[in-house]
């Protein structure tokens, strides 16, 4: 929940959906996409306003390493922590990769305090740290500005890892970012074997030009889809390959990688492109929104973008009729897309202009569908604000968990206090359980966000309440003692706990002392299952990041998809069957008139007459044949695409999401009773 969504109108019956959205013209215009991402910002998106949150660092490392040459060790470390390309990894896998270079804890547990002070572990940081170890395995200083001093002279060092004995994560959750390529094949087939369209030459009949309330009121049979048909769902893969161009034209590029063909790169650009082809070309079918383009965007804002590209991909390679379209398939299989797009001649024209419903599909569509999709247009808005809120307050939940990973205590660093807020004052409020109003006003919009959606308004108490809590954790005296001591987590705590174990190696005694043993043997068991237990609330937190959290967000695009698609109904299904009508009758009483007059030369202007009219309801003929394929559309969307995905997809992400969560829990019961079954031994004296 990059920046905050911005308030939007709510949409009611009717019509009233907003004069803002335009269709065909611009795919970035809408006001409520994905996280609130605001593409004329500059500004960085701020982090989660829940816990005290952590400035970057990555900034200033950008010029500790600058333009120095990388050695190969460092990509291929980086590679094993980050496989799925997201541009930061958590404290526990630099740790794991630091206990591979033979230091001593205490070293890495300082290491590890120089480079990052924040629950994840970007790129650059990773990089310093590995730089940092190859110092400290050459017994020199431990210097981020020898660091830089030597990438100034392209000269880093290389340490000495064994990546192929890095201790794996002990947690029993599979990292949401490694999910496997999908082996099934790609197929024509369709799973859905829903649309029953057919070509004008192939039509076995010719489309009714009468009433289009055809059907039975409201018998709904089925859902229009073959059994499981949530297990055939098409997997795309959107990572960020890097920057390419010039300073002056430089752009991001991903790489798109399907089970249709090889891996692709693909620009955002191109990405507007199919989504101009395929709205103009399908205007009534459901297609959800891009995520914006920003001037400066910062690390967060790509990464939403990659999620929101990423969500939309998905959606349309698995909606029934879209995915078969030939632009989608090049976007997914060619080489190079501009090149294809030089060489191939792109149609824009309506789906309407090259398919035709045939009468058995026709009879199919309820008579009282203008009512189903009243019902629809009436709740829309609401859903979109629910579903929205459900996000932003599902990815506080995320971050939070995320802090809880790395910290122990919340604590408030004096960075983070506000400014306003004197001492004296906040040692007064420290003492009770609760901020003061005027206190947790002011708290509430130096850290909630700027602008919330009209459902989120009620949110103030949860923020009201998570600042107290922080707050009341605190007393005068633990401010003293604490504000300027970094916060510690649990992956911190290990290498403390290993490094102390070190420390106390050797007891004055002698080595045959009992007790002491006894005492580190326990302590080394501690700091097992504390890292033990930091890599469960790592993976559950990413598991939740990029699993739950996605599907919940497919279900607020798919409503905003909804919500377009009423727009562009409204806007574009109007046509001129009555102007016709009108006219072909006019034409028809001037052409009484030229054959009873017979003046000279009549038969001419007969003749034009007789073929304006001809032309006249040919264009009838076919507006009408294109109400009902409209209304076709309309009830296909409806019942087979928004009704399933609405519905079976949210039971997916549901019963996902609470294995999940039974799974960490016992793991974490587990992990606990184990702890106290090898300390239970530990000597007392």
């Amino acid at each position: 929940m990059f920046n905050a969504p911005r308030p939007v109108q709510p949409y009611g019956g009717g019509s009233q959906f907003g004069a803002s959205f335009m269709a065909t013209e611009n795919p970035l215009l809408s006001s409520v996409y994905d996280d609130g991402l605001d593409p004329w910002s500059a500004a960085p998106s701020p982090a989660p306003p829940a816990l005290p949150s952590f400035s970057p660092s990555s900034n200033g490392f950008s010029s500790v390493i600058g333009d120095a040459t990388v050695p190969p060790i460092y990509n291929r470390a980086w590679a094993a922590v980050d496989p799925g390309s997201t541009g930061e990894t958590s404290v526990n896998a630099l740790s794991r990769v630091l206990g591979t270079s033979s230091l001593p804890a205490s070293t890495v547990d300082r290491i590890v305090s120089l480079v990052s002070s924040r629950p994840r572990v970007s790129r650059l940081e990773f990089f310093v740290a590995l730089a940092l170890a190859a110092l400290a395995q050459s017994g020199k200083e431990l210097s981020v500005e020898r660091v830089a001093a030597l990438a100034q002279q392209n000269a880093l060092p290389e340490p000495s890892l064994d990546l192929d004995s890095m201790a794996p994560s002990t947690s029993n959750f599979q990292d949401a970012m490694r999910v496997p390529m999908p082996t099934r094949g790609y197929s024509t087939d369709d799973p859905w074997k829903a649309s029953k369209f057919t070509s004008p030459g192939t039509a076995s009949r010719a489309p009714a030009l009468g009433s289009i309330n055809n059907g039975a009121p409201s018998s709904i049979s089925g859902t229009g889809l073959p059994p499981e048909w949530w297990k055939k769902q098409e997997t795309v893969f959107v990572n960020v390959l890097g920057h390419q161009g010039f300073v002056l034209n430089r752009y991001l590029v991903y790489e798109i990688s399907s089970d249709r063909g090889a891996p692709v790169p693909r620009r955002y650009s191109e990405f507007v492109f199919l989504w101009d082809v395929l709205v103009k070309r399908y205007p009534f079918r459901l297609l959800p929104a891009l995520p914006p383009k920003r001037i400066g965007p910062d690390e967060g804002f790509l990464e939403q973008r990659r999620r929101g590209l990423t969500r939309f991909i998905n959606f349309v390679v698995n909606h029934p009729v879209i995915k078969d379209d030939p632009v989608l398939s090049a976007f997914l299989t060619e080489p190079s897309f501009e090149e294809w797009r030089k060489h191939t001649a792109v149609t824009y024209e309506e789906e309407s202009a090259s398919k035709r419903v045939d009468r058995v599909e026709e009879m199919s569509i309820p008579s009282d569908l203008d009512d189903k999709l009243a019902v629809v247009r009436g709740k829309v808005g609401f859903l979109i604000e629910h579903w929205q809120r459900i996000c932003l307050l599902t990815e506080r939940i995320v971050r939070r968990r995320e802090a809880a990973a790395v910290r122990l205590t919340p604590v408030l660093r004096p960075s983070f206090l506000p400014t306003h807020l004197p001492s004296f004052s906040l040692a007064a409020s420290l003492s009770s359980s609760a901020l003061s109003p005027s206190a947790s006003a002011r708290w509430s919009s130096h850290s909630a966000p700027t602008s919330l959606s009209p459902a989120s308004s009620g949110s103030t108490t949860s923020d009201h309440d998570s600042a107290s809590s922080i707050f009341s954790g605190l007393t005068p005296s633990a401010r003293r003692t604490t504000s300027l001591d970094a916060q510690a987590d649990l992956s911190r705590l290990t290498n403390t706990v290993k490094s102390l174990v070190e420390v106390n190696e050797h007891c004055w005694r002698g080595e045959d002392c009992e007790l002491c043993a006894g005492v580190r043997q326990g302590l080394t068991h501690v700091s097992a299952h504390t890292q033990r237990h930091a890599d469960a609330l790592e993976h559950r937190s990413r598991t939740m990041l990029y699993s739950t959290l996605e599907a919940l967000k497919a279900q607020r695009d798919l409503y905003i998809a909804m919500r377009d698609l009423f727009i562009r109904h409204d806007r574009l299904s109007p046509d001129q069957v009555d102007r016709l009508r009108k006219r072909v009758d006019t034409t028809g009483h001037k052409l009484e008139t030229v054959r009873q007059a017979k003046k000279d030369g009549w038969e001419l202007e007969a003749d034009k007459l007789a073929v304006s009219i001809e032309k006249d309801q040919a264009a009838i003929a076919a507006l009408l044949a294109r109400r009902v394929f409209i209304r076709a559309c309309m009830w296909h969307e409806l019942r087979v695409v928004l009704h399933n995905r609405e519905n079976t997809l949210l039971t997916q992400a549901v019963q996902s999401f609470a294995r999940e969560e039974h799974d960490f829990s016992e793991a974490t019961v587990a992990n606990w009773a184990s702890l106290v079954d090898v300390v239970e031994g530990m000597p007392l004296e």
